[in-house]
């Protein structure tokens, strides 16, 4: 029976690896429809890119970085192709996949913020170094058994907060990670051509298909159920299988409640509800729950839908109106912003530590101290990347190459003829 319920966990989670496998494609598509038709080829190829250098890369030394030696340093060993290192109750080659394709979710938010003007060769290389460097250092923090969520009595985390940090699929580990370093490439790019006017408004630039931005938030929700339940590791035993039944549940809500709140928000401000920002709104509310959608009960999963559903649209008009960040689908907010506030309400919502629940400030307070370290580190690196990239050798295309298009002069190719 060991074996049989070994066997069954490995299905489950290589299962639950293609269905986050999928998203990429769900990225490729809802990305190429908030753009421009003259530059979907290159969207395409650039989400291609993230999951080839990523897969190769994360294999050769980014697996030990995040997963080798204790846990306990900065940074694990790299393993050089190596597996040898791991030892886990699942078989190593199925767990490298699972992490594999997590780490190219937090590489491909990057493209949408920075899409339509960006050099294609200076973004394979900025999305090798997030999936060699950036993501495993802060996964070697966390789902490495680092500082951020080591439970021994003398740790730093219990000794400072009686809690350690949790992101059960990735909302900070993932998702912020993603959502800042997009906003800092598209600080560090600048604004397509044309978006602000001399006076500082800015002006619309709306994508080519709203069809296919539709179907790509479609498989992303679809790939969700993988990426949040998936994250149980197991599905054997009635632990697992009530566990993952929870999950799948607490997911679908939020991004429900997501999109509902976000739905009534824009019909209200704008006078109709915008379909496009609803798109945007069911994926904050996948984004802001996957951090607690193991311990936040159906109503809490619904109350964090609704509030990044609704954050997101103010949190969009900030950085676009305000900060004249130009960010074409919005990736900053979605992933950034509502990745940050879902596990942040996580220390308030979790019915077993939560503070609402009466248990005390500790874990929110643990929460709070692990966003702000794994963002930082985000930033940080971001900064130094993009900013580097820009003096050295410059991240944008020249204003010809923008103004008619990245396929023809990138790829010598179009998708559409």
């Amino acid at each position: 029976m060991n074996d049989i319920a070994l066997s069954l966990d490995t299905v489950w989670m290589l299962l639950a690896a293609m269905l986050v496998f999928f998203m990429q494609p769900g990225f490729a598509l809802c990305e190429a429809g908030f753009t421009r038709s003259k530059n979907t080829a290159n969207i395409l190829f650039k989400n291609f890119v993230d999951f080839m250098f990523g897969s190769l890369l994360f294999w050769f030394v980014g697996f030990g970085f995040m997963f080798g030696s204790d846990g306990g340093g900065f940074i694990g060993a790299p393993n050089w192709g190596t597996l040898s290192f791991y030892e886990g109750s699942l078989p190593t080659e199925g767990f490298l996949i699972f992490e594999t394709v997590f780490c190219a979710t937090s590489a491909t938010i990057v493209s949408g913020a920075m899409a339509e003007r960006t050099k294609f060769s200076m973004y394979v290389i900025y999305s090798a170094v997030i999936s060699l460097f950036i993501y495993p250092v802060e996964g070697h923090w966390t789902w490495g058994g680092g500082w951020l969520c080591n439970d021994a009595a003398d740790g730093f985390m219990m000794q400072t907060f009686g809690d350690v940090f949790h992101d059960f699929a990735g909302s900070a580990i993932v998702h912020s990670v993603g959502g800042v370093l997009a906003l800092i490439g598209a600080m560090a790019l600048g604004a397509r051509r044309g978006k602000y006017a001399k006076d500082g408004s800015s002006r619309a630039i709306p994508g080519h298909s709203l069809t296919l931005a539709a179907l790509g938030v479609f498989i992303l929700w679809m790939g969700w159920f993988g990426f949040n339940p998936g994250s149980q590791l197991a599905a054997s035993g009635a632990v697992n299988r009530m566990a993952i039944s929870h999950v799948f549940l607490t997911t679908n809500l939020a991004a429900a409640a997501g999109g509902v709140a976000t739905m009534f928000l824009t019909w209200l401000r704008y006078g109709k509800p915008s379909f496009s920002l609803t798109l945007n709104g069911v994926l904050a509310g996948l984004v802001g729950v996957t951090a607690g959608c193991d311990l936040v009960s159906p109503v809490g999963a619904v109350v964090i839908g609704l509030v990044c559903g609704i954050v997101l649209v103010y949190s969009i008009e900030f950085i676009d109106h305000r900060l004249h960040i130009d960010d074409p689908v919005g990736a900053s907010s979605v992933h950034g912003v509502c990745g940050i506030l879902g596990t942040v309400l996580t220390g308030l919502l979790s019915t077993g530590s939560g503070a609402l629940y009466g248990h005390g400030w500790g874990f929110f307070g643990a929460q709070c101290f692990g966003i702000l370290v794994i963002d930082l580190w985000a930033a940080a690196c971001g900064f130094v990347l993009f900013y580097g990239i820009q003096k050295l050798h410059g991240l944008r295309v020249p204003a010809r190459i923008e103004d008619e298009g990245l396929d023809i002069y990138e790829h010598g190719e179009t998708c559409y003829n």
